[in-house]
């Protein structure tokens, strides 16, 4: 999120306010009861572990992706994280992914995509979707902007780069257009299935108050993973159509980001941010037409604008709420929502948190989560 209202603070400074993050109470659903346990019971602790801005001063961490493998200069548990913008803050400018290690606490760059990079629709705007596969390579989104405002927008790519850090191609496609939301990915070996919101369907300048644009969509990209080179698309399909996106000054683009699978794969949950709700795909592994929004899962009550979101080792959505601090904890089985917690506190925005958070990810032994807080440039371990 870009924040124009206020200055930022030095490196140092920033990391201390996030560090002043700790565990708040629970907002229940409902009447109180006994409710079943959830993950977010188990979580007692929240560590700031680095402040994410590179030497090229690019902050406004979006994606959060722990690496499955060790592969290049990336260990296995390593955390990845990109920045949407550059040192001057503008939107749909930044270009680094940098490289938490769990093992000696350190940061360092893994890659730096070129800003003008010709291949891609727009040039380069690292967005939320991201993910590393089991061959090391890396897969990453440009919702691009030449001055920070969606009026100059490019369609964007994805962006493939090997496990050193080197672009090794790009995606392209009539399909791609800002892919923005985070992946839900499935990831065999040889092959691979991704999938991935895009946003910039129709969407234009964000001046007054722009229009909602029912044409987003969820994309499936099915690859094959040759033995040391980069993955091939195989084929695409859209199975996901119809969703809400909307130019935001303050946000850049609003529209589906969360996408997660069920255990056995046979629903694809999508948090709509325009509809504040968490719809369900049937069959999206080998579904060959869109599914429109596909099924209302749960809306409102303690949503409040759905970004990110996961699958819990427990089975239940972790889903990130953009227009306050808290995470909300869903049981799809019943598409309940069993409550949320606060996880950022920082009242210069309001409500507090108000658009800080975007990446999230499960540690490796599914004991807790990494999120960013985009206001202080901070990656947190929540455990």
């Amino acid at each position: 999120m870009n924040h124009p209202t206020r200055k930022f603070l030095p490196r140092t400074a920033r990391a201390l306010i996030a560090a002043t993050v700790s565990a708040a109470a629970f907002v229940t659903a409902g009447v109180a009861q006994a409710e079943p346990q959830g993950f977010l019971e188990t979580i007692k602790h929240h560590s700031t572990l680095i402040n994410t801005v590179p030497e090229n001063g690019d902050q406004n961490p979006y994606a959060v992706v722990v690496a499955p493998v060790t592969a290049g200069t990336v260990k296995q548990g390593d955390v990845l994280v990109g920045n949407f913008n550059n040192s001057t803050n503008l939107q749909g400018t930044g270009s680094t992914i940098v490289n938490y290690h769990p093992d000696t606490k350190q940061m360092t760059v893994f890659a730096t995509v070129p800003r003008d990079l010709k291949e891609c629709p727009g040039g380069i705007g690292l967005s939320t979707a991201m993910t590393m596969l089991k061959s090391g390579y890396v897969i990453v989104g440009s919702t691009p902007s030449n001055d920070g405002t969606t009026g100059t927008k490019g369609a964007g790519c994805l962006v493939v780069i090997d496990p050193n850090g080197k672009v090794a191609l790009t995606i392209t496609s009539p399909n791609i257009n800002d892919p923005w939301g985070n992946m839900a990915v499935v990831d065999n070996g040889t092959s691979a299935t991704l999938f991935v919101s895009n946003a910039g369907f129709g969407v234009g300048g964000a001046q007054g108050n722009p229009p909602v644009f029912k044409q987003a969509t969820i994309l499936r990209l099915d690859l094959d993973v040759p033995a040391g080179k980069a993955p091939v698309v195989k084929k695409e399909t859209v199975i996901g159509s119809g969703f809400g996106a909307q130019a935001d000054k303050g946000v850049f683009l609003v529209g589906p980001t969360g996408l997660a699978l069920s255990g056995d794969q046979k629903l694809l949950y999508v948090s709509d941010a325009i509809g504040n709700r968490i719809t369900e795909i049937d069959e999206p592994m080998t579904r060959d037409t869109s599914a429109g929004v596909g099924r209302q899962l749960t809306a409102d009550g303690l949503l409040h604008r759905p970004l990110a979101m996961v699958t819990a080792p427990n089975g239940h959505l972790l889903v990130t709420n953009a227009l306050n601090g808290q995470i909300v904890e869903i049981d799809p089985a019943s598409g309940k929502q069993l409550y949320a917690r606060w996880i950022d506190t920082d009242k210069a925005q309001s409500p507090p948190g108000n658009g800080d958070l975007f990446g999230l990810a499960l540690t490796p032994e599914g004991d807790g989560f990494y999120y960013v807080q985009d206001d202080v440039n901070a990656l947190v371990l929540a455990k």
